[in-house]
This record gives structure tokens, C-alpha cells and sequence, in this order.
């Protein structure tokens, strides 16, 4: 049996946590920034999944490919006694021929950690049905959420932890490594880590995808202030903002940004904040980094995991790469 959500609305749960984070990045500072996280209530979510099917938009299909060829594979690298949870579980699809490839001793228990509670609605919606599959939704931040999935996990079966979909790309990469530090010392020895990561590849291919010319990203990306308007009692003019896609050659990332028209006074009311944008200014809302396989190996060794097994599509450079934790 499934456990229900309490609701199938996007009532953000961490609304202090919110403005805070709106207060920090929109503050009296040289670049204004917000989380990308915030990206998803439930207008967020169902544009972010028109994005993946949009023909310039490549990461969702690699990622789907891969599992396809390879889940068989990570079956046999798990074994039977397996429980399954993930980040940032979106719809689920990908999940579910996960899960219809693992090789199992009786029921399955599977927790996706989301804080959008419209994505876990969606994915529970997908899994459900699924003989022998108990969907336990986890609505939180990814350590938070991991912490509480840990506590269900039975001692006698191995944790399988998915991260798919390239999201590691939205982390600096400086905290790369902390990351997968800190997900080391929660999980155990001898548990696994799926992780999900978009591989190098020409600027132009890369700009086409995060600025597609039917505008989606762009709606995507001027919801976040559409969401604060909603959420936190904001007045931003959506007309007078763009949305503008970047390419750091240094820094091998792409940006997302909303750049002014034209001088602003915004008020957020819940945030108790009145910011003043220049004409011109923009607020930074993504960074998405891409890797080389050869790093990810690295950092993953030195983090206190073995790299059990990697794939890579070759038709959208993109990597999944089994961890174990040593």
C-alpha cells in the first residue's frame, strides 16, 4: 500500500525557509540570485516537463535511454534485497523501469524525496499500481528526506539512492565533493548511489537547449517570480523582465538569468523587503555545470565511494554512474 500525500496541491510546506532564501538572494547585493529549487511548485514542475520533450532539450532522453539499456546491469549489481529511494523524483518514469528491472525478494519499498509536492503526487500517481511496490513520498530537502529514509530502511537490505537527470550539475561545483562527502557518512557501507550527470559538449548545442525557440524555458524560468508574486505577496512586472541563457567557457556551465528592461522597484511583502533592480541588472536563478566522465570517477573515489559501473550516451553526452559506498 501506497502512503497518501495529504494533499495533491503545491502549499510550499518550507515557506520560512522561502522568504529566507529570497531575503539572502535578493538582498542588497551585486548579483541578485535565487535558488533554483524554487523553480518547482506545480506550474514549475508541468513546464519543467514540457522542457524534456522539447527536441533541443537532450539531457531527459540520454538519461531515459540509458537506464533502458543498462537497468538490467544495475539489477544484477544490487542483487535482491534492495530499497529504493530517490532525489529529486520528478514524474517517476525512469523510476519505474528501475524498477521493473531489479531482481526482488518480495515487496519493494521506494521513497522519493521532493519538495515540490505536485512531483511526488505525479509520481506516485506512476508507481502505485505496480505490484508489490510501497510508495512512501518523503516531502523535504534531499539530506533532510535522506535522513528520514534512512531511519525506515531496513538494516537487512541494501539502500539503491537515484540522483538522476543531471541535477548535480546545479550544485558549484566546489560543493560537488562536500556533497557526496556528506551523503557518504549518512548512508551505509555497502549501499549504492545512481548519479545522474550531463557530460561536456558544444556551447551552441547547450544554449539551444536551456533558450528553445518556443519560449518554455523562458515561461519556466519567469515563474520563479511569478511564484514569489503568488507565494510571498510580490509585484514583479513579468513584462518587464527576460529570460537570458549564458555559457561560462571557464567555468563549463550554463546560466539562466532574468534581466530587467528597465528600472524596477519590487515589493515583497512576506519578506517584509523592498529591492531596487536596475535596468539591465539580472537575477542569476541556474547554474548547470557539466562534467567529463574522468572527474566524476575522481571525486567519487576520494568521497569514499568504489565506481562500480558507468555508462555513457554517446548521442547526447550524458553519464550514469554506479557508486559504491566503501
Amino acid at each position: 500500500m501506497s502512503q497518501p500525500l495529504a494533499a495533491a496541491q503545491d502549499p510550499d510546506p518550507h515557506i520560512s525557509e522561502f522568504i529566507d532564501a529570497v531575503q539572502r538572494g535578493l538582498g542588497d547585493r551585486s548579483q541578485k540570485t535565487l535558488d533554483s529549487k524554487y523553480f518547482y511548485d506545480a506550474i514549475g514542475s508541468a513546464l519543467f516537463e514540457v522542457i524534456t520533450r522539447l527536441p533541443e532539450y537532450g539531457v531527459t532522453r540520454a538519461d531515459e535511454r540509458l537506464i533502458e539499456r543498462h537497468a538490467g546491469e544495475l539489477g544484477k549489481q544490487m542483487g535482491g534485497k534492495v530499497v529504493l529511494a530517490e532525489l529529486g523524483s520528478g514524474n517517476g518514469i525512469k523510476t519505474h523501469r528501475i524498477i521493473s528491472a531489479l531482481k526482488l525478494e518480495g515487496a519493494l519499498v521506494y521513497m522519493p524525496i521532493d519538495v515540490s509536492a505536485s512531483a511526488l503526487a505525479r509520481c506516485q500517481r506512476e508507481l502505485e499500481n505496480i505490484d508489490g511496490v510501497d510508495v512512501q513520498p518523503i516531502q523535504s530537502s534531499y539530506f533532510e528526506g535522506l535522513q528520514v529514509a534512512m531511519e525506515r530502511a531496513p538494516r537487512d537490505k541494501r539502500l539503491l539512492l537515484l540522483f538522476l537527470g543531471g541535477t548535480i550539475g546545479n550544485f558549484d561545483r566546489p560543493a560537488i565533493p562536500r556533497f557526496l562527502k556528506e551523503l557518504r557518512a549518512t548512508i551505509r557501507t555497502g549501499d549504492a548511489f545512481l548519479l545522474g550527470a550531463d557530460l561536456e559538449k558544444p556551447a551552441s548545442q547547450l544554449l539551444a537547449a536551456y533558450d528553445d525557440p518556443l519560449g518554455v524555458t523562458a515561461a519556466f524560468n519567469l515563474n520563479i517570480l511569478a511564484r514569489i508574486n503568488r507565494e510571498l505577496d510580490g509585484n514583479f512586472d513579468l513584462a518587464e523582465f527576460e529570460h537570458v541563457a549564458l555559457y561560462d567557457e571557464h567555468e563549463r556551465r550554463i546560466e539562466m538569468h532574468l534581466r530587467a528592461r528597465s528600472d524596477q522597484e519590487v515589493r515583497i511583502a512576506a519578506a517584509e523587503l523592498d529591492i531596487k533592480i536596475r535596468g539591465g541588472e539580472t537575477i542569476w536563478t541556474e547554474s548547470s555545470h557539466k562534467f567529463d566522465v574522468e572527474e566524476i570517477a575522481r571525486w567519487s573515489v576520494d568521497c569514499g565511494f568504489r565506481c562500480a559501473a558507468q555508462w555513457v550516451d554517446t548521442e547526447w553526452p550524458f553519464a550514469e554512474t554506479l557508486l559504491i559506498a566503501d
